[in-house]
């Protein structure tokens, strides 16, 4: 088993002592998407733990997601359950970088792929491919996007 899947378990075991709800319902359901994972395809597999991060990246998402939607939808208690869910599930999520940071990264990856000789809007696959991976689960695919085409534009 994985170690960041095994801390999981543990923390679950932990919160039923605890009579956490919140986190015991959230660890539960996160633990049931990774093993849905584990067994989707062809065969069943144990996944790696870049595989686990990103099952509960996926789940955090959904959480906050879903609290936008209840928040639209007027009915805040349901947002903010979704949020604390989202907040429990960060805590096994690396270090998410700042605005700040990300601009960093991305005016440099902007920089390479201008001396490569793409320029323009024409550019954001090419600038997305050096990005990614020095930004892999620390910013959401939303927020890198965003940002390259606000340098890509010229902003």
């Amino acid at each position: 088993m994985t170690t960041l899947k095994a801390k999981l378990k543990e923390d679950l075991t932990a919160a039923i002592r605890e009579r956490d709800e919140l986190r015991s319902s959230t660890l539960r359901l996160t633990l049931t998407a990774i093993s849905k994972e584990e067994v989707a395809g062809t065969s069943a597999r144990e996944l790696s733990d870049d595989e686990v991060q990103k099952v509960i990246t996926r789940e955090a998402k959904k959480r906050r997601e879903a609290a936008e939607a209840f928040a639209q939808g007027g009915r805040a208690e349901q947002a903010e359950r979704e949020k604390a869910e989202g907040e429990v599930l960060a805590a096994y999520l690396p270090q998410q970088l700042s605005d700040d940071e990300l601009e960093q990264i991305v005016a440099a990856a902007v920089a390479e792929a201008k001396g490569a000789g793409a320029e323009g809007p024409r550019a954001m696959g090419q600038v997305m491919k050096i990005v990614n991976p020095k930004v892999a689960g620390r910013a959401e695919g939303g927020r890198v996007a965003a940002a390259v085409k606000k340098l890509l534009a010229g902003g």
